[in-house]
C-alpha cells in the first residue's frame, strides 16, 4: 500500500502518538495482521505434530483439541504481547508500533523437547517457556551492553541456522506430513500438487501484486491452496464437527492447564535463545524508527521493547502458549505505508485477542491440510535463511571470520544431521546439542571474543582456496 496522505501530514504519520481516522486506522491494522497471520499460528501446528498429536498421527484424534488449543493461544498472546508494546506500562513497551508474534527461531529447540512425546511433554515445554521469558525480561536491563558480543557474524549464523534447521519440515509438510507416518500418498503428485499452488500464487502475489494483496501474500497462498485442496477432497474435517458444535462462543485460558514439569533442558534451551530473540528484536525496534521515523531508537525504546518481548512470552508460557517476538515482516510494513502510529497496531492487537478468545477459529485454521500449510512454510523457511545470508553480507569475511563461521557451522548443523554423535550425553544435554543452533550460536559467540583480532589483517587464501573475502557485503552486493 502506498503512502496515502489523506491519512494525515508527514510529521503525523512520523509520530507513534498519532491515531488516524477510524475508518483508515482499522484497514491499516487488519493489514499487520493479515502480515504476519500465518507465521504466527505455524509454530504450534509444527510442535504439536512433532509431539506426535498433529495431522495425520495416530494420536491426531485425541490431540486435535489441544493443538486448537495451542492454535488458539498463539493468536491471544501474540495480541496481548503486541498491546505490552504499543501501550505499555511502567518500564514495559517500546510504545511503537511492533506487532508480536510467535517465534520461529526457538522451534529448533522446541522439536527435540517434544519429539514424538504427546501430549505428555507439553507441562515440560510451557515450564520452559515461562521460566524463559522471565529470564527474557531481565535482559532488558542489560540488552545495551550485550549487544558486542553479538555481532552480524553470530546474529546472521544464528538466522541461517534456524532457517536450516526449518528447511526439511517444509519438505516433509508439502509432501504429506512426515515419512513416520508411512502414509501411502507420502510424496504423490497431488500432495505437491498443493503445495505448488501455495508456492506460485504466493510468488505472483508478491512480485506482481500490490499494496494489501502483495503484503498478504503467504496468507491468500493458503488459502488459495485450501481451496484446491477442497476441490480435489484433501480436506478432511474428521474430529472437526463434534468440536465445532462442542466449542464455546467464547474459551477464556487457564493458567498452567497442562501443569508445571521443570525441565534443565527446556529451561536452559529457552534462556539460550532469550538472546537470539532479544537481538532480533533490538534490529527490528531500530528497523521501525528509522524506517517510519528517519532516526535510531532510544535506549529507553530498546529496554522497554525487550521487557515487553520477555514478559509477553513468560504470560503465554504461562497459558499455554509458544514465545513471543516482534515480527520483521511488519516491520517492513510500517516502512511501506509510512503509518507510524502505535495505534493502528494496537487495533490489529485486538483483533488478534478476539480471535484466539474464539475456540472456532482455531477448529478451523486446523483443517488446513498439511500439505498445503507445506507450501507456505517453504516460502516462510526460505525467507529465513535469506535473511540471515543477508545479515552475514555485512561480515568482513577475512580469515578470522571465515574460521569462526566455519567451525559454528560445521559443528551445528553436523550434530543436527546426526544426533547419534553425541548419545552418550545426558539426555538434556542431548537435546541441547542436537538442536544444532545452541551449540553454533555458542562456538560463535566465544570465538568472537577469544580470537585476536590480529588474525583480520592476515591472508585468507589457506582456508577459503583462493576464494578470499571482498570486504563488507561482498556476499549480497554489488
Amino acid at each position: 500500500m502506498a503512502v496515502d496522505s489523506s491519512i494525515g501530514t508527514p510529521e503525523q504519520l512520523r509520530d507513534p502518538n498519532y491515531t488516524p481516522a477510524l475508518h483508515k486506522a482499522v484497514p491499516l491494522g487488519i493489514q499487520h495482521v493479515l502480515a504476519m497471520f500465518v507465521s504466527n499460528v505455524t509454530p504450534a501446528i509444527i510442535v504439536a505434530g512433532a509431539a506426535g498429536f498433529g495431522f495425520g498421527s495416530e494420536a491426531g484424534a485425541q490431540g486435535f483439541p489441544d493443538m486448537k488449543y495451542m492454535i488458539q493461544m498463539s493468536m491471544l498472546f501474540a495480541g496481548i504481547a503486541t498491546l505490552f508494546q504499543t501501550i505499555g506500562f511502567g518500564p514495559v513497551g517500546a510504545r511503537l508500533p511492533i506487532v508480536q508474534g510467535t517465534s520461529f527461531a526457538f522451534i529448533p529447540i522446541m522439536i527435540p523437547l517434544v519429539a514424538g512425546k504427546g501430549v505428555e511433554a507439553l507441562p515440560m515445554l510451557f515450564t520452559g517457556v515461562f521460566v524463559g521469558g522471565l529470564f527474557h525480561a531481565t535482559l532488558g536491563t542489560v540488552i545495551g551492553k550485550i549487544r558486542f558480543a553479538l555481532p552480524p557474524l553470530v546474529t546472521g549464523l544464528v538466522v541461517t541456522m534456524i532457517g536450516l534447521a526449518l528447511v526439511k519440515v517444509g519438505i516433509q509438510y508439502a509432501a504429506g506430513g512426515v515419512p513416520a507416518m508411512n502414509t501411502p500418498e507420502y510424496g504423490s503428485l497431488l500432495n505437491w500438487s498443493a503445495a505448488l499452488v501455495v508456492i506460485f500464487v504466493t510468488l505472483g502475489l508478491k512480485f506482481f501484486a500490490r499494496g494489501l494483496l502483495s503484503v498478504s501474500a503467504v496468507a491468500v497462498g493458503i488459502v488459495a491452496g485450501y481451496l484446491f485442496a477442497l476441490a480435489t477432497g484433501m480436506v478432511t474435517f474428521g474430529g472437526i464437527e463434534t468440536s465445532w458444535d462442542r466449542a464455546a462462543v467464547l474459551e477464556v485460558p487457564l493458567p498452567f492447564k497442562y501443569g508445571f514439569d521443570f525441565s534443565l533442558a527446556a529451561v536452559v534451551g529457552f534462556c539460550l535463545m532469550a538472546f537470539v530473540s532479544a537481538v532480533e528484536t533490538v534490529g527490528d525496534v531500530s528497523g521501525i524508527t528509522k524506517g517510519g521515523a528517519g532516526r535510531e531508537a532510544t535506549d529507553k525504546e530498546i529496554a522497554g521493547a525487550t521487557y515487553a518481548d520477555g514478559l509477553g512470552t513468560a504470560i503465554a508460557g504461562a497459558f499455554g502458549a509458544l514465545p513471543n517476538t516482534s515480527f520483521s515482516q511488519n516491520v517492513g510494513l510500517i516502512a511501506m505505508t509510512g503509518v507510524m502510529s502505535r495505534h493502528v497496531v494496537t487495533i490489529g492487537a485486538i483483533f488478534l485477542i478476539l480471535c484466539g478468545l474464539v475456540p472456532k477459529v482455531g477448529a478451523v485454521i486446523s483443517t488446513i491440510p498439511i500439505e498445503v500449510l507445506g507450501g507456505g512454510v517453504i516460502v516462510m523457511f526460505g525467507m529465513v535463511v535469506a535473511a540471515g545470508i543477508s545479515m552475514l553480507s555485512d561480515v568482513n569475511w577475512n580469515r578470522r571470520n571465515m574460521v569462526i563461521f566455519a567451525i559454528a557451522l560445521s559443528v551445528g548443523l553436523g550434530l543436527q544431521l546426526e544426533p547419534k554423535a553425541v548419545q552418550y550425553l545426558p539426555e538434556s544435554v542431548q537435546i541441547l546439542m542436537t538442536s544444532g543452533l545452541l551449540p553454533a550460536a555458542l562456538i560463535a559467540i566465544v570465538l568472537n571474543l577469544i580470537l585476536p583480532e590480529e588474525l583480520a589483517s592476515e591472508a585468507t587464501e589457506e582456508v577459503s582456496g583462493g576464494l578470499s573475502g571482498h570486504g563488507l557485503g561482498s556476499l549480497g552486493r554489488d
